[in-house]
């Protein structure tokens, strides 16, 4: 038989679910946030706000596209001193003026009272009406505004009118020439440069820089915007290494600038050596240094060696410290198994030992390197604020599992009241941990002993969430500042879920899941599942059984204390019930305890909207409703109920329960109870119209993962569905009814082969692959198929199935 004809055999097994119904598919949480890609318990803000943007991360270019200060701020406030006026007057009419306005102030000619009532009550606006050479030179740069800031469009690109600039910067240069103002002349040699190099004509951008802004008198920012326009003009004219080296001199004089000097740094493509040739003293060598390790996302302590050698004094020392740690938390802490943060964590697990355990030696080298180099700076105070290197080398400690040793480091610190705010934050944060490394897998802990840390760290994160929205509860992009609301988030989900789990209290880790997203001290909606993050929803979802919902009942009675259990609790008890009681319900259906289903079903408001899946390409009629209770041959394709005859959890319940019912009263009809609850049981599986009666997603991948969950049994291999179709047949005589039980028997067992023995990937279809042959044998070697055939060839039921279902086909073919 060759290999397409072996595949036949399988494909209404598996192959049509990349054809027929992947759009059924909900198995996936909400886009990547970038910052929050990995588990980070060590805050990337207590150095260097004014460095900010260049904090660790690996998904953006920069932390924050910001700059740390505004260029609009900085030229107002240059104006405003020189001119001993309001600096949001300057403000207001250098920028914040619509077009109807700019159109008047172009016009200007110093009568204030043909203008508006508020601008002639501006301070600029008066000083302007004073001066006229000052008026001049604020109609002269309106008018280079538009040219040189043309909105660019992809799709219709329009190019910079080059000869318009190039005669601003004429005109500048005759206005530089005659002014007597030295505060003007800078401004009029700054515009010259600027259209000089928009029109490039890069020799007379540099000729104006070196002739009238290099050596002007005086620190204007002014200054630092021409060096800027040098430094491009030299890179355009065929020398990256100073253009590098003259960015760095911008990237360290003008922070307004400082993103840009950066990213222009990069785009000259010169290595650091060509750059540092021109670098003149240690604070420029120590300059260029920091910038490379910016611009590193690799392991990077020779530029923080470097800088720290140089000007141990400088706060980038702290920054450049601060990636190092976050990079080492990307490499060394791995999310939990349920709760992990991003997709990353997914794709690294199919590295081999080998290469896993090489890695983790490269990345633990470099911990005890940044380690020693923490203490480094910690003992020899010459950095501002040195206890920064025992908080480091705490933290580190307690990465590397030596939680007593970080706790030591801690108390090297002498006079912590006097640290900054933001370090004394991260002291507690580091202390939190460090007590929480006394959970051992598999003992007993105090737990106590953690809530009071807890409940500050409540109160951090709720300052960073003042008020819950009113759309979405979970805006999954964006937590750049939001560093309270993942420390807390981690801890409860990271550390403290994963710890009951493995003391088998899966309640408790149920509630430290919800407690870890309820970010918002006031929720806006009271929707259990609506307040909780994809992670914690599935975790509830997939991992608590009746005994689990049955503990975190008598938990949410204990909201009112004052230890752990009440600080767990109180969450969950600010949060509708229906939701709660449908999913204990679902737990019961899982379980088979079709009355107990009934009684949480029936706690549930009137109005409550069972989950109902979507058919993405099925257009606006696109909703799936369960038909449990019919006879299939053939899983695929499926039918679905109508919205009018669709069956719910609830009713599910009821005929189950009444079925069950009829199996004891009614004992001459019980094989065909047991035919229907087994039909129907199976129905509730992957390749059933029913899954969502027991399931909360369904993915095209599930039918490659091994069983993890307990519904699995019956979601995944049809446990449940075998032993009441085996019921079935013994107790009935019909051979036509009993080769019915025996196909269907055949299709359980199926199942079990797929998902239990033979994981399939994309390398088996290869017709020579031993593991895609032993799948086949064993398909072909079902023991219920041989059945059927020997005992049932002659009955009815066997005729039409052999017709409609190609893998019995193939079976009876081979």
């Amino acid at each position: 038989m060759t290999t397409f004809k072996k595949l036949s055999l399988i494909s209404s097994v598996f192959l049509l679910f990349y054809f027929g119904e992947i759009a059924v598919n909900i198995a996936c949480g909400g886009e990547s946030d970038p910052y929050d890609y990995y588990i980070t318990y060590f805050h990337n803000n207590i150095q260097g706000d004014e460095y900010a943007p260049f904090a660790f991360n690996k998904m953006v270019s920069l932390y924050d596209d910001q700059e740390v200060k505004s260029e609009s701020d900085v030229n107002s406030e240059d104006w405003a001193k020189h001119l001993n006026i309001k600096e949001q007057d300057v403000k207001q009419v250098m920028y914040k003026t619509d077009s109807a306005t700019d159109v008047k102030l172009l016009a200007f000619n110093g009568n204030t009272s043909a203008l508006p009532d508020s601008l002639q009550r501006n301070t600029f606006v008066q000083a302007l009406a004073k001066k006229k050479d000052l008026l001049q030179y604020y109609q002269f740069a309106k008018a280079c505004e538009p040219l040189a800031n043309v909105a660019f469009d992809l799709w219709d690109p329009k190019p910079r009118d080059t000869s318009a600039m190039q005669n601003k910067a004429e005109e500048a240069s005759k206005l530089l020439s005659t002014s007597k103002d030295d505060f003007l002349k800078l401004r009029y040699a700054y515009q010259a440069a600027r259209m000089s190099h928009y029109a490039g004509n890069y020799p007379a951008c540099k000729s104006t820089y070196e002739q009238y802004i290099k050596n002007a008198k005086g620190n204007s920012p002014v200054k630092g915007w021409g060096l800027a326009l040098y430094a491009g003009a030299v890179r355009k004219t065929g020398n990256p290494g100073q253009s590098a080296y003259l960015f760095s001199k911008v990237f360290n004089s003008n922070p307004e600038r400082r993103n840009q000097a950066y990213r222009n740094y990069y785009y000259t493509g010169a290595p650091a050596d060509a750059a540092l040739k021109y670098a003149k003293g240690d604070a420029e060598i120590a300059n260029i240094w920091a910038i490379n390790g910016f611009g590193n996302y690799d392991y990077d302590l020779k530029s923080l060696n470097k800088v720290y050698l140089l000007d141990p004094k400088n706060v980038i020392n702290g920054v450049l410290l601060l990636r190092e740690v976050n990079k080492l938390e990307e490499a060394l802490i791995k999310s939990s198994d349920i709760a992990k943060v991003s997709y990353s964590y997914y794709f690294d697990e199919g590295r081999s030992a080998k290469y896993n355990d090489s890695l983790k030696a490269v990345n633990l080298k470099h911990l005890l390197a940044t380690k020693d180099f923490s203490l480094k700076l910690a003992k020899e105070k010459k950095y501002a604020e040195p206890d920064l290197g025992y908080v480091t080398a705490a933290y580190l400690s307690w990465i590397e599992n030596k939680p007593d040793q970080g706790t030591l480091y801690l108390t090297s610190i002498k006079n912590p009241d006097k640290l900054s705010a933001r370090l004394k934050d991260q002291i507690r944060i580091v202390k939190l941990l460090c007590e929480s490394s006394k959970i051992k897998k598999g003992s007993p802990f105090n737990e106590n002993e953690l809530v009071a840390s807890l409940k500050w760290l409540d109160e951090k994160r709720f300052a960073e969430n003042p008020v819950a929205p009113k759309g979405d509860y979970y805006d999954s992009w964006g937590n750049a500042d939001k560093r309270f609301t993942l420390t807390t988030r981690n801890f409860y989900q990271q550390i403290l879920a994963p710890a009951y789990l493995s003391l088998g209290d899966t309640a408790k880790a149920a509630l430290a899941m919800v407690k870890g997203d309820l970010k918002y001290k006031t929720l806006s909606q009271n929707s259990l599942f609506k307040n909780m993050s994809y992670q914690t929803l599935s975790f509830w979802q997939r991992y608590l059984s009746p005994k689990s919902m049955q503990n975190l009942s008598a938990y949410k009675a204990k909201s009112g204390s004052e230890d752990m259990l009440g600080l767990l609790s109180k969450g969950l008890n600010q949060l509708s019930n229906d939701d709660f009681y449908e999913l204990y319900g679902t737990t019961y259906l899982r379980t088979h305890q079709y009355d107990k289903a009934v009684e949480m079903f029936s706690k549930i408001s009137p109005a409550y909207q069972y989950f109902s899946p979507q058919n993405w390409y099925a257009g606006d009629d696109n909703k799936l409703f369960a038909n449990p209770f019919i006879e299939t041959i053939k899983d695929y394709p499926k039918n679905y109920a109508s919205s009018k005859t669709a069956t719910t959890k609830k009713t599910f319940a009821q005929q189950m329960l009444r079925l069950q019912k009829l199996t004891v009263t009614d004992k001459k009809n019980a094989a065909y109870y047991y035919y229907k609850m087994a039909n129907a049981v199976y129905q509730t599986g992957y390749y059933g119209n029913s899954w969502f009666l027991i399931s909360y997603d369904w993915s095209s991948y599930d039918n490659f993962s091994k069983p993890k969950y307990n519904y699995d049994v019956d979601y995944k291999k049809a446990q449940t569905a075998k032993a009441w179709y085996l019921k079935a047949r013994t107790l009935s005589t019909d051979p036509d009814f009993k080769a019915k039980c025996t196909f269907m028997l055949a299709k359980c067992a199926q199942k079990q082969i797929i998902l239990n023995a033979y994981p399939l990937s994309f390398s088996w279809y290869d017709k020579d692959d031993v593991k895609f042959k032993d799948f086949i044998a064993a398909n072909y070697n079902n023991p219920y198929f041989k059945e059927l055939r020997l005992k049932y060839k002659q009955t009815p039921f066997y005729q039409k199935a052999s017709g409609e279902c190609s893998y019995l086909g193939d079976f009876i073919g081979k």
